[in-house]
This record gives C-alpha cells, sequence and structure tokens, in this order.
C-alpha cells in the first residue's frame, strides 16, 4: 500500500489549473533522465529523440525493458514546463530544452 510520502505533486502545462499526485520514484528518476539529455540551448531535442538518449538512464527496476516510459516522459515533460524548468519550441516536430 502506498502513502502519501510515495506520491509527489505534477502539474500540467497545457491544463494549468490541473494537480495529480504520481508515484515519486517513477516521476523523479524520469525527471532526472529527462533534465540530463536535454541541452540547455534551442533547439532541443525533439520527443523521440529525448527518449531515445533517456531510455538507457531509466533504472531497470522502475521501468523494466522501458515499461510505460511514454507516459512517464509525458507526464514530466508537462509537469518541467509547468514549473518553467524546460521549455517547448514553436516547431514541428515538438523540441525540448532547459531553460
Amino acid at each position: 500500500m502506498s502513502t502519501t510520502a510515495d506520491k509527489i505533486e505534477i502539474e500540467n502545462f497545457t491544463s494549468p489549473k490541473w494537480r495529480g499526485n504520481v508515484d515519486r520514484a517513477k516521476y523523479e528518476a524520469m525527471r532526472d533522465a529527462l533534465l540530463s539529455v536535454l541541452p540547455t540551448f534551442a533547439p532541443g531535442l525533439s520527443v523521440a529523440d529525448a527518449k531515445a538518449k533517456l531510455l538507457p538512464l531509466l533504472p531497470e527496476e522502475i521501468f523494466p525493458d522501458g515499461a510505460k516510459a511514454g507516459w512517464w516522459l509525458k507526464a514530466a515533460q508537462l509537469d518541467l514546463e509547468a514549473k518553467g524548468i524546460i521549455i517547448r519550441e514553436a516547431s514541428k516536430p515538438l523540441r525540448l530544452h532547459r531553460k
């Protein structure tokens, strides 16, 4: 059974009033991996390129064979954008970089 200490509240860049509680270990592992691969300058990386680079960095015990990594990547991306830690470029495909 999980406790509130096992959860972390995240935000959503595209839905500013939304807040949700998610698994802390999974979120923090994904957040750390994403921030470690994103450059600090534009144009940044596409989400697909970021995912390819961060997958090997994820702990196998939390993301066995990269399971659910796509969902957690999007959750971390939207939360970090809402907090102003990463920036999305107005491009197609969407590109991200650290602020």
